[in-house]
């Protein structure tokens, strides 16, 4: 018998509106140059939310971060290893003269996977170097700054999450949907 998918009972991969879906060479792409990350863990059934630099390795498919060595990421992290992370960015709020089409663009990925505390010394610098990296290209461990000590990486947990699945979306007109059966909004409505 079918399930009955009211709307308050949505099938986890239903999308409400599949056109802004991106396909996996967008969602790669957007991973490397996204610059906030958020990386849901949980402590049994207590789900918990943590913002975070990150680096993307499309080469190992997998997404780097890093914490204190002990917290609530690390405790999480070791007790259920399932993870989701999500990066997003946003444009400008796109107004309407009707009240469901208010909107915003935006793009973003949704990643699920599998995360581990790296523990292998040369893992840990490797990702904390792609990390630094990603937000300072110009810069070079022993030119412009010191290169990471043992006492920093025994300081520091590192994290990768192994890609298992992800979804990209994009959503970004220039004007949100307007409705002929309402008269038009003022051009000052549609300024930056």
């Amino acid at each position: 018998m079918p399930k009955d998918y009211s709307p308050d009972v949505t099938p986890p991969n239903a999308q409400r509106r599949p056109e802004h879906a991106q396909d996996d060479a967008w969602t790669r792409a957007f991973l490397q140059r996204a610059q906030i990350g958020h990386v849901a863990t949980r402590w049994d059934d207590r789900p918990f939310i943590t913002p975070t630099s990150f680096w993307y390795d499309p080469e190992r498919n997998a997404i780097y971060f890093h914490s204190n060595s002990v917290g609530r990421v690390r405790a999480n992290c070791e007790r259920h290893e399932k993870v989701c992370f999500a990066a997003s960015e946003s444009g400008r709020y796109l107004p309407s003269n009707v009240a469901l089409e208010f909107s915003l663009q935006y793009e973003s990925a949704i990643v699920f996977g599998t995360v581990r505390v790296l523990e292998d010394d040369e893992e840990k610098r490797r990702a904390l170097y792609g990390l630094i990296e990603k937000y300072f290209p110009n810069m070079k461990p022993g030119r412009e700054y010191r290169p990471i000590t043992d006492q920093e990486l025994n300081r520091t947990s590192v994290y990768a999450i192994l890609v298992e699945s992800w979804s990209g979306k994009r959503n970004w007109p220039e004007r949100a949907e307007q409705s002929d059966e309402w008269p038009p909004l003022e051009e000052k409505w549609f300024e930056g």
